[in-house]
């Protein structure tokens, strides 16, 4: 098979670089190696920005989204029993919009067919050659028989495991991280949330989060360590957990009822430079990893692709390589500010076993000043709503 574009992962990342291609009669075709129903039934993050949201609109995509997404304008920190709202509307004039990845998911892969979107499922062995080159392929397994596709390009949407990151030379790029010594226990279940927003919460025991997908599906989270297992956690502890940690004056609005799902999520900060190599180029978790306390990882995987598709329409349609040459610059750019802003969140927020008093104290002191300060509460809701993307791309994603 021949294509201009070849895209490996056919997660948010990669559908949405599909479509935005397609849209531009760029050619290209996804390869995934998880079955569809796999891919539609995992269970993400569910906060959008604006940039994810305007992606969706400029493809058309975004009518059950409107119908069915959920405009939040702040959101809370909590601590003490103290809640903390952040006026997101106030300080920045935009909302965002809980609308789960999930949904998102199974929006762009509904629509792929219509438009003319071939998604190869269930490819094993995926392996990527001659990246280096203007002539790369990518080889895989599809129903017991080799398949290869010849490309202009790849690009890598296929996660921090899949082989596309793995295909850059390690003499060629840096590896950043930070793993953090705890993990986030989610339960997810068919009752209304215990508040209209989003509310982090910081308790001597640890974090907590209470989130939503819907009126009638609730998102919560706990830390625990990351010697904890699932099966340790029945459903009346963790809320139990959930009541003592968001405190007494949100543990009343908590309706119980039985998990759809439970898992335990590790937290890490991660980045890889650069974000191209050669023909090849990474988007979204394929290049970074960013901690869920400040819901960036599908909206920094959506800004990926706003920036990588701009660059491979002007090149396929002008044959211009300036967009394609600053890609991962004006990507990491945006990736770092964003990785600040939830490592930040993620200290202010979480207990961590190695603090002490004073660690604590600095806590208390930032969420003192958070308060009283507009100044600091604005910082934070320009970080949490997501920052601009550079004037090129932001307009064509208005």
């Amino acid at each position: 098979m021949k294509t201009q574009v070849v895209i490996i992962g056919a997660g948010p990342a990669g559908l949405l670089l599909g479509h935005l291609l397609r849209q531009a009669n760029v050619d290209a075709l996804i390869v995934e190696r998880q079955s569809r129903a796999h891919v539609e039934g995992r269970i993400r993050a569910g906060v959008l920005e604006d940039t994810t949201t305007n992606l969706l609109r400029r493809l058309g995509l975004d009518e059950r989204l409107q119908r069915e997404g959920l405009p939040h304008t702040g959101f809370s920190l909590a601590d003490g029993g103290r809640l903390i709202r952040i006026d997101v509307l106030k300080h920045t004039g935009r909302p965002v919009t809980v609308y789960g990845q999930t949904e998102v998911t199974q929006d762009l892969i509904k629509a792929a067919p219509e438009r003319g979107i071939d998604i190869l499922w269930e490819a094993s062995d995926v392996a990527l050659h001659d990246v280096d080159t203007a002539a790369p392929y990518v080889t895989f397994q599809e129903g017991g028989n080799a398949r290869r596709i010849d490309a202009r390009f790849v690009a890598g949407c296929d996660g921090f495991h899949g082989p596309s990151r793995k295909a850059v030379p390690a003499s060629a790029g840096k590896h950043f991280e930070r793993v953090y010594p705890f993990g986030w226990l989610g339960i997810l279940a068919d009752v209304p949330p215990c508040n209209d927003e989003l509310i982090y919460a910081n308790h001597p025991r640890g974090f907590a989060l209470a989130s939503m997908r819907s009126p009638t599906r609730s998102r919560y989270y706990v830390q625990v360590s990351m010697d904890e297992r699932v099966e340790d956690w029945p459903d009346d502890r963790l809320w139990n957990e959930l009541e003592t940690r968001l405190g007494a004056e949100v543990a009343p609005h908590i309706t119980r009822g039985p998990a759809l799902e439970k898992s335990i999520a590790p937290l890490r900060s991660y980045v890889f430079e650069p974000m191209r190599h050669g023909s090849l180029f990474l988007a979204g978790d394929a290049a970074h990893i960013v901690p869920p306390t400040g819901a960036k990882g599908l909206n920094l995987a959506a800004s990926d692709v706003a920036y990588l598709s701009d660059a491979l329409i002007e090149y396929f349609r002008d044959g211009k390589t300036g967009g394609i040459d600053a890609y991962s610059e004006r990507a990491l750019a945006r990736v770092w500010k964003s990785e600040r802003f939830s490592w930040q969140l993620t200290k202010l927020m979480h207990r961590f076993p190695d603090d002490g008093p004073f660690e604590r104290r600095m806590q208390v002191a930032e969420l003192e000043y958070i308060a009283s300060s507009d100044a600091a509460q604005k910082s934070i809701a320009e970080n949490y709503v997501g920052l601009p993307l550079q004037a090129d791309v932001a307009r064509r994603c208005q």
